[in-house]
């Protein structure tokens, strides 16, 4: 009868964590709490987020952790109301790109030809402008309005989805249970919905993720620029723009709105870099 000795690396190897899980559970646990933050924003915000205060100016203190703006709004409720419209910015150019990038990409990776043709230079289309000078073209045209910006972004974002499930469409249909599935009798939408798209979930939960803080992110500068979120709505953004004027003499009413950017970008980036790692361990390698 052989023993068996229990060392430390025999457990490391029974119980084999990597970085990318780590990372992974680290923030998918930040994007929990902005959810939960932003949905349940009534009852954690400690004030009315638009209510005018009498305290103007005024730094953290016990009773406003993050301090008032120049007109005595308290800050911590404001971030914690502009996580709620920053997340919903974002869901909805996410929203709006995938929606019509999956359609035009699937049109053109299935069709092909002539169709193909048309669909990608119409594309092209998009991808000649600077984005950023496209967005602005498209609020200031529209008028500076959360609506605005959503339709903006999402008018800029779903190109690049458009591209990529084309790509991922032409290399899944070539593949021999594609074919087979058209032989025993699934007709063209069949084999589109119950074969191809879902081949091409893993690559787009990889891109989104990656891709909703660099939504808020753009959301953020043009609201900071005037062209989203209009006040006194909370907005991060918008916040920002009009703490411009006290960089020097009231250092948190940007402080925070900047800090919560940044919390939100680094746990998308991180999460989506992680789930790629977990997805496509010798692509990432």
């Amino acid at each position: 009868m052989t023993t068996t000795t229990f060392t430390p690396e025999r457990a490391a190897r029974r119980i084999h964590i990597t970085s990318s899980q780590v990372l992974l559970v680290i923030s998918a646990a930040g994007i929990i709490l902005l959810l939960a933050t932003s949905i349940f924003a009534p009852l954690v915000a400690p004030y009315d987020p638009i209510q005018l205060g009498i305290h103007e100016r005024q730094p953290p203190t016990a009773e406003h952790w993050f301090g008032t703006d120049q007109v005595g709004r308290d800050i911590l409720s404001r971030v914690i109301y502009g996580s709620r419209l920053s997340l919903l910015i974002s869901a909805g150019v996410i929203t709006m790109a995938v929606v019509i990038g999956t359609i035009v990409g699937t049109v053109a990776g299935m069709a092909g030809g002539w169709v193909d043709e048309i669909m990608m230079r119409l594309t092209d289309v998009f991808f000649s402008f600077p984005y950023m000078i496209l967005a602005m073209a498209i609020v200031l045209t529209l008028g500076a309005s959360t609506v605005s910006l959503i339709l903006a972004l999402g008018v800029i974002w779903w190109p690049s989805y458009a591209r990529m499930l084309r790509s991922q469409i032409l290399s899944i249909k070539a593949r021999p249970f594609i074919e087979a599935a058209s032989v025993v009798g699934n007709n063209t939408f069949g084999v589109v919905t119950k074969h191809v798209l879902p081949q091409t979930i893993e690559e787009l939960s990889v891109r989104i993720s990656l891709d909703i803080g660099n939504v808020i992110l753009i959301a953020t500068g043009l609201s900071f620029l005037g062209l989203g979120t209009q006040p006194p709505t909370p907005e991060w953004g918008s916040m920002l723009g009009e703490a411009r004027s006290y960089v020097l003499s009231g250092w948190w009413l940007s402080f925070f709105p900047g800090l919560a950017v940044v919390f939100t970008v680094l746990c998308f980036s991180i999460f989506g870099d992680a789930l790629q790692d977990l997805l496509r361990p010798k692509a990432s390698r």
